[in-house]
C-alpha cells in the first residue's frame, strides 16, 4: 500500500504561525513520521500558495514584484517548518512553470468536457482601487447567518458559501470604501454535474471524521452552486483561452493542483521522472489531505470534483482529517492585529520540541484549542521533565552509581512481566490512535508508560535493595530501561530528536521499527548522560505574555484591547455582620509540596500563631512549592474543613485571579503568624 499525504498550501503572504502548524502540519509530520516507523510507502508533499490578491497588494504597497514576495515568504516558510523539524519529501511552490501547464491542462479539460462554462457576472467594483475586487477582498455581513465578518465568498462561522453580491453591507478590504457591483465575464466550474459522483464516493467515506463527512453531505442534499474558477488580476495562472485575456485562474482552482505539481518535481528530483505517477495514478493509493476546517468545502468537494473531471485518472482523496482551530490565551490568533506566536521566532526562545509537544497534547482534534503561556509551561516542567525526564534521569544516574553504566539483560520476574505487559498494551492502543490521527491521546498514553515506570522503580526502592539482592536491583533497571526503549520509539513521531537523543544514551540503533519496541533489550551500555529536558522559569513566561501583549495591534474603533484584562463584575451586597463573620489571619508557610497526580494542588502546612495546621491550595501551575516556604499569607481560618483527595484542608489562603495568573495576597512587613486582619 502507498501513502500520499499531503498539508494545506500555506500561503506565501505572511510568517508561519502556531495556529498554522496545529491545525495542518504538526498532525501530518507526525502521521507520517509513525507510518514510517511501521516501515510503510510514503511520501509528504506540501508547498506555497504563491498566487492571488493578497500578494499582489502586498507587492503594490512595497514597490516589488509578486515574485519577490513569494521568493520572501517561500524561504521564510521553509525555514520555520525545518526549525520545528517538519520533514517534507519534497516543498513546492505554485509560481513554477510546470505548475502554470498543469493547472492549464486542468482547465481545459474540465472546460472541453462543458463542466467549466463561461456567463456574464456582477461582481463588487472599488471606484477609489479601480480594480475588481475578489471575493477574498470584500467583507461584510453573511447574508445567511448574519455574521459580521464574513467573507465575499465563504462564512467561517455558519461555512456556508453564497455569491458575493448577496453580501450585506460590502466594504472594499483594500481602502474600506463601499464598493460599486459591475458586469464582467468569468468561468464557472458546473458542480451540481458531479453531485451524484461525490455521492457515491463519499458514501465509502463512513471512518472520516463526522465534522467533515456530515457538513458535505449535507452541502450535496442542498444542492451545488456553480463555483467561479476565474478572477481580475494580473498574478496567477492565465486562463488558457483566447477571450480570457487578462484574466488567471482563481487561486482555490491552481492550489490543490499543486500538490501534484510538487510531486511531479519530487520525482524529478530524485532522478525517477515517472515515480509520481506510482501514487497519483494508483487507485489503491491512500491519498490524505490534513487541513484547516476552513478548507473542507475546497478538499472535500471542489477538488475531488477536479479530479473526476479530468481525462487521466488520478487517485481520489482517501481521507481529509480537518482539524479545529488553535486559539491563543483565550481570543482569535489575528494575523492583521498580531496577535500571534510566530514559529521562527518561538524557537529561538524554546527548544523546539517543546513546541512540539505542547501543540501535540493540545491538538485542537475535535474542538477549538486553547494556547496558554501558563500551560505550556506547567506541560513541560510537570509532564516533560518531572515525570519523563526524571524517569530517565534517575535509573540512569542509579546505574551509572551503581553498575557503572551496565545493565545486564535478565529473566524477568511475575511483576516484572507484568509491567511490561502493561506497557505493551498501552502501545498497541498507540499505534491504533496514530493510524486515525489521534495524537492528542497519544501523549497522555505514552506518559502513562513513564508514569508506570517511575511507580515501578519507587515500589522497588532499588537504593534499599541493592543492599540486599543486587540482581532484583539490575532487575528493576532492566525493566525501568525497557519501558524508556518503548517510549523512545512510540514519542518518536512526536518528538523525533529528543528520542533519538534518549535512544542514544541507551545505546540503541536510532532506525528502528515501530514493532521493536515490543521487543526485551539485551544487555545496556549507557553513553554520556544529560538531561532530556530542562524546567522553564516564570521569567521566561512572564517576557513572552508581555511581548505577546506589547506586540498586539489594536485597530482603530475595534472596541476589543487585548492589552486590558477583562474583570469580574462586582458581586452583590453584604451586610457588615456577614464580613464580622470571616476570621481573616496572617499565615507562615512552614512546608509545600505537590499533591500527587495533580497538576494545580500543593498541600500546605502553616502557622497560624495558636497551632498548625493543613490545607489545600490550588496554585500549583503559579508558585513553585520551595519558593513559598517561609512567605507570610492571608489565610481564611475559620472556613470549614473538607476533604480534598483525601487531605483535610483546614481553611483557605487567599489569592487575586490577575489575568488568569494567581498572586497571593501577602502583607506588607513580615507579619506575626495569626496576626488578625482588620
Amino acid at each position: 500500500m502507498k501513502y500520499l499525504v499531503t498539508s494545506a498550501l500555506p500561503y506565501a503572504n505572511g510568517k508561519l504561525h502556531i495556529g498554522h502548524l496545529a491545525g495542518a502540519y504538526l498532525p501530518a509530520d507526525i502521521f507520517v513520521r509513525y507510518l514510517r516507523l511501521k516501515g510503510e510507502d510514503v511520501i509528504y508533499i506540501c508547498g506555497t500558495d504563491e498566487h492571488g490578491t493578497p500578494i499582489s497588494i502586498t507587492a503594490d504597497k512595497e514597490g516589488i514584484t509578486p515574485q519577490e514576495v513569494v521568493n520572501y515568504y517561500h524561504n521564510s516558510i521553509k525555514k520555520a517548518f525545518e526549525g520545528i523539524g517538519i520533514e517534507f519529501d519534497n516543498f513546492s511552490g505554485t509560481s513554477r512553470p510546470p505548475h502554470y501547464k498543469l493547472a492549464a491542462d486542468f482547465f481545459l479539460q474540465l472546460y472541453n468536457k462543458g463542466y467549466i462554462k463561461p456567463k456574464n457576472t456582477l461582481q463588487f467594483y472599488c471606484e477609489k482601487d479601480k480594480r475588481y475586487l475578489p471575493d477574498r477582498y470584500v467583507e461584510g455581513i453573511c447574508p445567511l447567518c448574519g455574521f459580521e465578518d464574513a467573507r465575499g465568498d465563504q462564512c467561517d462561522k455558519c461555512g456556508q458559501i453564497y455569491e458575493t453580491t448577496t453580501l450585506i453591507e460590502p466594504k472594499c478590504k483594500i481602502c474600506g470604501s463601499t464598493p460599486v457591483i459591475k458586469e464582467t465575464k468569468h468561468w464557472f466550474l458546473q458542480l451540481e454535474g458531479f453531485r451524484e459522483k461525490l455521492k457515491r464516493w463519499l458514501a465509502t467515506k463512513d471512518y472520516w471524521k463526522e465534522n467533515v463527512r456530515n457538513f458535505i453531505l449535507g452541502l450535496l442534499d442542498q444542492g451545488l452552486v456553480e463555483r467561479s474558477v476565474t478572477r481580475d488580476l494580473s498574478w496567477g495562472v492565465p486562463v488558457p483561452l483566447p477571450e480570457a485575456k487578462g484574466k488567471v485562474l482563481y487561486v482555490w482552482f491552481d492550489a490543490p493542483i499543486g500538490y501534484i505539481s510538487a510531486t511531479v518535481e519530487w520525482a524529478e528530483k530524485i532522478g525517477q521522472p515517472e515515480k509520481w505517477k506510482e501514487y497519483w495514478l494508483n487507485p489503491e493509493t491512500r491519498l490524505i489531505h490534513f487541513i484547516g476546517k476552513d478548507n473542507i468545502i475546497f478538499h472535500s468537494l471542489i477538488w475531488p470534483s477536479m479530479l473526476m473531471g479530468q481525462d487521466t485518472i488520478y487517485c481520489l482523496p482517501y481521507d481529509i482529517p480537518a482539524n479545529e482551530f488553535m486559539n491563543l490565551e483565550g481570543k482569535k490568533i489575528s494575523t492583521s492585529k498580531n496577535w500571534a506566536i510566530w514559529v521562527d521566532e518561538f524557537i529561538q526562545d524554546f527548544d523546539s520540541e517543546y513546541l512540539r509537544y505542547y501543540l501535540a497534547v493540545n491538538a485542537p482534534e475535535r474542538q477549538d484549542s486553547d494556547f496558554s503561556f501558563k500551560d505550556f509551561q506547567n506541560k513541560i516542567n510537570i509532564e516533560l521533565n518531572n515525570t519523563l525526564g526524571n524517569l530517565a534521569n534517575r535509573v540512569f544516574a542509579f546505574a551509572n552509581k551503581n553498575f557503572e553504566g551496565k545493565i545486564t539483560a535478565c529473566a524477568l520476574s511475575e511483576t516484572a512481566n507484568k509491567a511490561i505487559a502493561e506497557a505493551d498494551k498501552l502501545l498497541k492502543e498507540i499505534e491504533e490512535n496514530y493510524l486515525n490521527y489521534q495524537v492528542k491521546k497519544n501523549t497522555r498514553l505514552i506518559m502513562d508508560i513513564a508514569r508506570l515506570g517511575n511507580r515501578y522503580f519507587d515500589e522497588n526502592k532499588p537504593w534499599a535493595q541493592l543492599k540486599e539482592n543486587r540482581d532484583a536491583t539490575n532487575e528493576t533497571l532492566y525493566v525501568c530501561s525497557n519501558l524508556l526503549a518503548k517510549i523512545s520509539v512510540a514519542f518518536s513521531p512526536i518528538m523525533p530528536r529528543s528520542m533519538r537523543y534518549l535512544r542514544q544514551m541507551m545505546n540503541l540503533d536510532d532506525n528502528c521499527k515501530f514493532s521493536e519496541a515490543y521487543n526485551l533489550l539485551g544487555d545496556i551500555v549507557l553513553n554520556e548522560i544529560k538531561p532530556l529536558f530542562r524546567k522553564i522559569e516564570d521569567k521566561e513566561i512572564e517576557a513572552q505574555i508581555a511581548k505577546l501583549h506589547s506586540q498586539a495591534i489594536i485597530n482603530e474603533g475595534d472596541k476589543s484591547d487585548f492589552n486590558t484584562p477583562e474583570i469580574a463584575p462586582l458581586k452583590e451586597l453584604i451586610s457588615y455582620d456577614d464580613f464580622a463573620k470571616l476570621d481573616l489571619r496572617l499565615a507562615k508557610v512552614l512546608t509545600a509540596e505537590r499533591v500527587p497526580q495533580t497538576d494545580k494542588l500543593l498541600k500546605l502546612k502553616v502557622d497560624i500563631g495558636i497551632e498548625q495546621r493543613e490545607l489545600i491550595a490550588g496554585i500549583a501551575v503559579d508558585y513553585e512549592p520551595n519558593n513559598l516556604i517561609g512567605k507570610t499569607v492571608l489565610m481564611l481560618v475559620n472556613l470549614e474543613p473538607r476533604k480534598i483527595r483525601g487531605i483535610t484542608s483546614q481553611g483557605m489562603i487567599l489569592a487575586a485571579d490577575s489575568n488568569g495568573k494567581l498572586l497571593l495576597l501577602i502583607p506588607d512587613g513580615e507579619g506575626i503568624p495569626g496576626a488578625v486582619v482588620q
